[in-house]
C-alpha cells in the first residue's frame, strides 16, 4: 500500500489511549483517536503530530452502538482504508485498591461500565470493522485487555470483562481465518497513567507504581507488532506488552525495559494456538 498506515484508537483521549496513540505516530502512522472530551482528544491529536503522525479527534459516545458504528464508518472513509483497529475504550468504575471491595459490595451499576463500555463497545466496533479490513484483504484488530483475565486483579466483574475480552479476541480470529485479518489480546502491565499517579497508591496486586510501564510503550510495541511480517501466526492469542518490548527491542521513552506480569498468573498461554486453516 502507498501512504502511511491508518490507525483508529477508542479511547483515545488520556491515559493508555494517548499513549498508543503516541506511540504509533513515532513510527508514522496516521492515527484517529476517538472519546468523549473533545478538550482532552485536541491534546491527543497535538501530541501524534508532534510525534511524526497524522492525528484527527472524533467525538463519540462509545455506549451507544450507532455511534459507534458511524465512527469506524466514517474513519475508514477518510483514509480509504483501515489498517488497524484499537479497542481502548473503557469506563472503569471507582475502585478501593487499599481495601478492595468484594463483588457484592460493589454496585451493580459496575456491569454498565465495565461489561458494557469494555466489552460490549469493543465488540460493536470490531464488527463494524470486520468488512472493511476484509474488503481490503488485511487488517489488525487490537483488543486492550489484562492480566486480570487469568489472575485476579480489581474486582470480579473486571475479571470476567477481560477474560470475555480474550475469548472474543480468540473466537473472531477463528472465524477470520483466511481473510487476512489478525485479531489479538494486548496485556499491558500496570500503567502509569495520570489517575494512577494521582491515587497515591504505592502498589496494585502487589505491583510497584515505581515499576509501571507508560502508556507510550504500549503504541511503540503495537507499532513494532503491526510492522512484524509474520503477524499472522499469532492471531487469536493474548500477547504482553513487557513480553513483545523485549522481542522487538522497544524500549520506555527513558531507555527502561517493562517486566513481565506473567508470574502474577502462573505463567502458560489464554488460549492454545489456533489449529492450520484448511
Amino acid at each position: 500500500m502507498s501512504g502511511p498506515r491508518v490507525a483508529l484508537v477508542t479511547g483515545g483521549s488520556k491515559g493508555v489511549g494517548q499513549g498508543i496513540a503516541v506511540g504509533l505516530a513515532e513510527a508514522g502512522w496516521t492515527v484517529h483517536v476517538s472519546g468523549r472530551d473533545e478538550s482532552r482528544l485536541a491534546t491527543t491529536v497535538e501530541r501524534v503530530e508532534q510525534a511524526g503522525g497524522r492525528g484527527r479527534a472524533w467525538r463519540c459516545e462509545h455506549t451507544d452502538d450507532a455511534d459507534v458504528e458511524r465512527l469506524v464508518a466514517e474513519v475508514a472513509a477518510d483514509g480509504g482504508r483501515l489498517d488497524l483497529l484499537v479497542n481502548n475504550a473503557w469506563a472503569g468504575p471507582a475502585m478501593n485498591h487499599v481495601r478492595p471491595e468484594r463483588f457484592w459490595e460493589r454496585p451493580l451499576s459496575d456491569w454498565d461500565t465495565l461489561i458494557g463500555v469494555g466489552l460490549r463497545a469493543h465488540f460493536v466496533a470490531m464488527r463494524a470493522a470486520a468488512p472493511v479490513m476484509v474488503a481490503q484483504g488485511s487488517g489488525l484488530v487490537v483488543n486492550i485487555s489484562s492480566v486480570g483475565a487469568r489472575a485476579y486483579l480489581h474486582s470480579t466483574l473486571y475479571g470476567m470483562s477481560k477474560a470475555a475480552l480474550d475469548k472474543m479476541t480468540h473466537d473472531a480470529a477463528l472465524e477470520l481465518r483466511g481473510e487476512g485479518v489478525t485479531v489479538l489480546s494486548l496485556w499491558p502491565g500496570l500503567v502509569r497513567t495520570e489517575q494512577l499517579l494521582a491515587s497515591g497508591v504505592r502498589d496494585i496486586a502487589g505491583v510497584p507504581v515505581t515499576d509501571a510501564e507508560t502508556p507510550e510503550l504500549q503504541g511503540r510495541v503495537l507499532a513494532a507488532l503491526a510492522a512484524d511480517p509474520h503477524l499472522h501466526r499469532r492471531t487469536g492469542s493474548a500477547l504482553i506488552s513487557a513480553e513483545l518490548a523485549e522481542e522487538y527491542g522497544v524500549v520506555e521513552p527513558d531507555g527502561g525495559r517493562p517486566v513481565s506480569p506473567r508470574l502474577m498468573f502462573g505463567g502458560g498461554p489464554v488460549f492454545p494456538e489456533l489449529p492450520p486453516v484448511g
